[in-house]
């Protein structure tokens, strides 16, 4: 009888060979070892087949299919896994050591948990740490704090695989946010959990995704109105604030993404407390308002200076 892996790790590829053999080489060197790597090639036109046959570890396996989207690949490598558990990791993120083994620990202790989480740590295209940490403590019930906006990024993530049979997987024709709408699906039925500490790098680099605010904005309001379409009326009131965070999230990337003037990013921050108010006096408002002012007064090359050496400063701290 085969050996069936406790976790499978599911890794969507689309042209990523710049940083995957880094981002494979953190899962392989995990403390935990019972799992299974799936390698889903969205269709990618650079050596990534060539590479994959110099991997001598039998747990990672190759699965190839046209270019059909990140929601699609990470669906395909569901499909195909044979897990007890599901974690996802992009291919340009890596993982602290002991990550599986301290979330694998949580889930078999608490087998009513669906999803574990953790911290992220944002290091720049070396991997070399920013300083800063995402951090979230929203953890138990939470589907009405995650309704209102998602602080759960995808490489975090290990999920029971009964959760994805009783919910559903990702939605493909979703454009942007597809993770987030998965996730409230989830917490509608079971209780998330955290690990307080940056387990995963999310790196930053020009080719992030993330970084593409019209794909983000084009795909707000689908996402949101899907969402909201099966909620009870007496929390309706929620949409307006997750029309505003998602608002104020786009501001953020437009400035990061060399906005002119940063005139796209006071329309999305007007935007933001148009449908939210009380986002102004949010600690995330407040830094954007000043990150714009700073960069009208000193200009795009001053203010990217300035950050550099806030983040060498950062890092400085940290250690």
């Amino acid at each position: 009888m085969p050996n069936i892996p406790k976790v499978s790790i599911i890794i969507p590829a689309y042209n990523a060979m710049t940083y995957l053999p880094t981002t494979l080489a953190s899962v392989l060197q995990q403390t935990f070892t019972d799992f299974e790597v799936l390698i889903i090639d969205d269709g990618s036109t650079d050596h990534l087949h060539q590479w994959i046959t110099e991997i001598l570890d039998s747990r990672v396996k190759l699965i190839r299919q046209n270019n059909q989207g990140i929601s699609a690949a990470r669906n395909t490598g569901i499909n195909n896994s044979k897990g007890k558990y599901i974690a996802f990791l992009d291919a340009d993120d890596l993982w602290e050591t002991t990550k599986l083994e301290e979330q694998i620990y949580l889930l078999d202790n608490n087998p009513t948990i669906g999803l574990v989480y953790t911290w992220i740590k944002l290091v720049d295209h070396h991997g070399k740490s920013s300083g800063r940490i995402i951090k979230s403590h929203i953890q138990g019930n939470m589907w009405q704090q995650i309704v209102e906006y998602n602080p759960i990024q995808t490489s975090t993530v290990i999920v029971r695989r009964d959760c994805l049979d009783n919910v559903g997987i990702f939605d493909q024709n979703l454009s942007s946010a597809e993770d987030w709408e998965l996730w409230v699906r989830i917490s509608f039925h079971y209780p998330f959990a955290v690990i307080k500490k940056p387990l995963v790098n999310y790196r930053l680099h020009q080719n992030n995704i993330t970084k593409n605010w019209q794909i983000t904005e084009q795909g707000l309001s689908l996402v949101i109105e899907k969402v909201f379409a099966s909620l009870p009326s007496d929390i309706q009131n929620l949409k307006n604030r997750c029309y505003g965070r998602g608002n104020l999230y786009i501001a953020w990337k437009t400035l990061q993404t060399g906005d002119k003037n940063c005139q796209l990013s006071l329309d999305f921050r007007h935007k933001a407390i148009k449908h939210y108010p009380q986002l102004r006096y949010s600690p995330q408002f407040i830094r954007l308002s000043l990150a714009i002012m700073i960069r009208q007064l000193l200009g795009t090359d001053s203010y990217s200076k300035l950050l550099t050496l806030i983040y060498t400063l950062r890092r400085h701290l940290a250690q």
